[in-house]
């Protein structure tokens, strides 16, 4: 039996000689229990939010992007491109052209990132799921060149999901001087006319600034003929996605950059990981603070347990085991509290997950999800219960130390 754990259970649940003591421990618990709720809590809308940003780029990202690493471009025949394109574990294949130009329709202009996709580009991405307009996913017909708008270019534009009017794209020439006597003729132009829709990725990198249009189009606009700005790639279900982007990376060496979805998103999921690693921060910090209560209780409970000290030590018990009942007491006092803390914080997100009882505005519709996304990762409940036992046991060390010195 260990008998420092058993005489501190005993203490924990039996009455004490002061009804104070009692309350004081019971508040320790409640303080680390609420801290440990906060800390699931909102790591897990943190992690609800990443959820619903991943979520939206699948609909307009590749699996998997390859990039030249130095340049903008590569050529279409490098023999690097074929053999990816070749591997058994591809599904869809897709080239892309993209860089910056500016739109003009009737009075209005704004600079636009033209992406130029081949006709694949539907099989590639969710493309088709987040298309809105009276018209259906199409680039060229016959002569007619198409452009698929973001939603919130087409408002800025002022061309709605259907233009009638031609729209207008400028971009610089590649060669040649400017005639400053003419700096029209340093651009290239060309018009697109529009099959009907716009799409919405409820982000506002693609939704304000990109026209999906025909790859000849973007290779013309641009004097990009033979060549492609990355390739884009969808894999087969059921092949290993890890070990198939690793073998890609070896096909490209250092001339090419395998990207994922996480890695092109990289600036957006590193401020989200940033943001979470500060609320933990903080939540630690006044984890911290509700710890200080145990010290209260320890300190009323050795002055409340003053003779059994001496009985105790009457008894045989040494010293190291004095110490040893006061920081298990204290131990489970965060234990309690943190385990407490843990349900509640997984009922709540249950509750969220299931009810939406917290909801992210007033009019529903007026967001993309009506109430604050939860997911719960069991990474976080295993560092949040680790965060709270190691606070609970390095607030409770020294004050029992320096406690039981002073009563010797």
């Amino acid at each position: 039996m260990n008998f420092p754990y058993y005489i501190a259970k005993r203490y924990l649940f039996s009455k004490k000689g002061t009804n104070a003591i009692n309350v004081i421990s019971a508040v320790s618990m409640g303080g680390i229990a609420v801290a440990t709720m906060a800390l699931i809590v909102v790591l897990s809308v943190f992690n609800g939010f990443h959820d619903l940003v991943a979520s939206f780029f699948t609909t307009f990202d590749p699996q998997l992007q390859i990039v030249p690493t130095m340049g903008k471009d590569a050529p279409t025949d490098d023999p690097i491109l074929t053999q990816i394109k070749q591997l058994p574990q591809i599904d869809v294949a897709t080239e892309c052209v993209e860089d910056q130009a500016l739109a003009v329709y009737q009075d209005k202009q704004a600079m636009v990132k033209i992406k130029g996709v081949e006709d694949n580009f539907d099989e590639l991405t969710h493309i088709t799921e987040i298309l809105y307009g009276d018209g259906e996913y199409e680039l060229h017909a016959g002569n007619l060149q198409y452009g698929i708008l973001g939603i919130r270019l087409a408002q800025t534009l002022g061309t709605g999901a259907y233009f009638r009017d031609f729209l207008r794209i400028y971009a610089p020439m590649r060669e040649g001087q400017l005639d400053l006597t003419d700096p029209t003729s340093g651009f290239v132009v060309d018009s697109l006319m529009s099959p009907g829709v716009v799409f919405s990725v409820h982000q506002s990198k693609y939704d304000r600034d990109y026209i999906i249009v025909p790859i000849a189009f973007a290779r013309t606009l641009f004097g990009q003929q033979g060549m492609l700005t990355s390739l884009e790639l969808r894999l087969k279900e059921g092949c290993n996605f890890s070990a198939t982007k690793r073998e890609i990376q070896k096909i490209a060496g250092d001339k090419y950059q395998v990207m994922d979805r996480y890695e092109q998103q990289a600036d957006t999921f590193k401020i989200m990981k940033i943001e979470k690693l500060i609320a933990y921060i903080f939540l630690t910090f006044i984890l911290m603070i509700a710890s200080f209560n145990i010290i209260g209780s320890l300190s009323m409970l050795i002055i409340d347990k003053k003779d059994d000290v001496v009985t105790l030590r009457n008894l045989g018990a040494s010293e190291k085991q004095i110490t040893k009942i006061f920081l298990f007491e204290g131990r489970m006092i965060g234990a309690i509290g943190a385990i407490v803390g843990i349900v509640l914080g997984l009922l709540l997100c249950w509750l969220q997950q299931t009810f939406g009882l917290v909801a992210l505005g007033e009019s529903s519709g007026s967001f993309v999800v009506n109430a604050y996304p939860v997911s719960v990762h069991y990474t976080d409940v295993i560092l949040t219960f680790v965060t709270v036992l190691a606070v609970g046991w390095i607030a409770v060390w020294y004050p029992v130390r320096y406690l039981r010195e002073k009563q010797r």
